[in-house]
């Protein structure tokens, strides 16, 4: 081994840049920072969970159905309780809201945020171990510290989150997030139990060639979409659907191009959470240079009017968006 590459450095740690980027945050209390850290921690042991779920009897369905109407399955259940346990113990957070309750899950009157996350996205995937994933949003609560939780300090914007990330198990496990200042990626060590800073800067290049959809629902789509789904064909796009959203984001936000979940027949408001699902990935792409919308209002301006709120969901690439929004027009 040449002498340039023995004991080469290993990066900087996840702790190490949240506290070194700290002061970036509108409120620069620690409190954020801690949330983060949390997460990341909850993280850990969801990882080590899917790692070894086909050996301790944890995969397929638990037999019960969440408030979506989605079978539940055991990882989703495991991996909603950790989060869960992980951000009341932190005491930063005042409430949580989850794909998997009905209600708002009130954690600490003198909390400061409110987080709304899908502990385990894709996780039907689990039993024939395909890359899922958990996507988290955090805002800063809107009423008194101390008082109790409202509907107001869950209901918000999109362009309201402070911060909002997602973690990936796949081949390798990573955690990215923003904070409204662009978008990093941190790849997890597991011999040393670190997140290291792998993916600096992260942005998405305007115009991809690749579409992710899933075609077998082309018969139900509204005619905008079938039309730009012709686009993409003449256009000599390629199709790539994986079916776990986390997944076929992160592809398309490293390699540029477009995920759409559409209205259809059977989901006439589309299937993706609002709450959970779209606003987390709609400010991380916008932070990254790309777009989200649902064909025709941006993501982030929309004003949520309940918990599981679904929309239609067109997110990626800023000149595949704009293309797709056109359809629309």
């Amino acid at each position: 081994m040449e002498d340039s590459r023995i004991a080469l450095p290993i990066g900087t740690t996840l702790d190490r840049y949240i506290k070194k980027k700290q002061d970036e945050f509108q409120f620069a209390t620690g409190e954020l920072s801690q949330l983060l850290r949390d997460i990341a921690l909850a993280g850990k042991v969801v990882n080590r969970e899917i790692n070894k779920a086909g050996l301790i009897n944890i995969v397929g369905a638990i037999g019960t159905q969440n408030v979506q109407g989605e079978d539940q399955q055991k990882l989703d259940v495991l991996a909603n309780i950790r989060f869960t346990r992980a951000l009341s113990k932190g005491g930063e957070a005042c409430a949580v809201i989850s794909e998997e309750d009905d209600e708002i899950v009130d954690l600490n009157n003198e909390g400061r945020y409110v987080i709304a996350i899908d502990p385990l996205d894709g996780s039907s995937n689990i039993d024939v171990n395909v890359s899922i994933g958990t996507i988290f949003s955090i805002f800063r609560r809107v009423t008194p510290v101390g008082s109790p939780i409202q509907e107001i300090d869950v209901l918000q914007k999109g362009s309201e989150q402070v911060a909002a990330g997602y973690l990936l198990y796949g081949s390798s496990t990573m955690l990215v997030y923003t904070t409204g200042h662009g978008v990093n990626g941190f790849t997890y060590e597991p011999s040393l139990g670190e997140y290291f800073l792998s993916h600096p800067n992260m942005s998405i290049p305007e115009q991809g060639k690749i579409y992710s959809i899933n075609e077998g629902s082309y018969n139900s789509f509204p005619e905008p979409v079938k039309k730009y789904v012709e686009h993409c064909k003449e256009s000599g796009h390629s199709a790539r659907y994986i079916g776990s959203l986390v997944a076929d984001f992160h592809r398309n936000l490293l390699k540029g191009g477009i995920y759409i979940y559409p209205q259809t027949a059977k989901d006439a408001n589309g299937k993706l959470r609002l709450m959970y699902e779209c606003n987390a990935l709609a400010f991380i792409i916008e932070q990254a240079g790309g777009l989200a919308s649902t064909g025709t209002q941006r993501i982030l301006d929309i004003e949520p009017n309940e918990l599981h709120q679904r929309v239609p969901f067109f997110v990626g690439s800023k000149d595949m968006v704009e293309k797709a929004e056109s359809f629309f027009n």
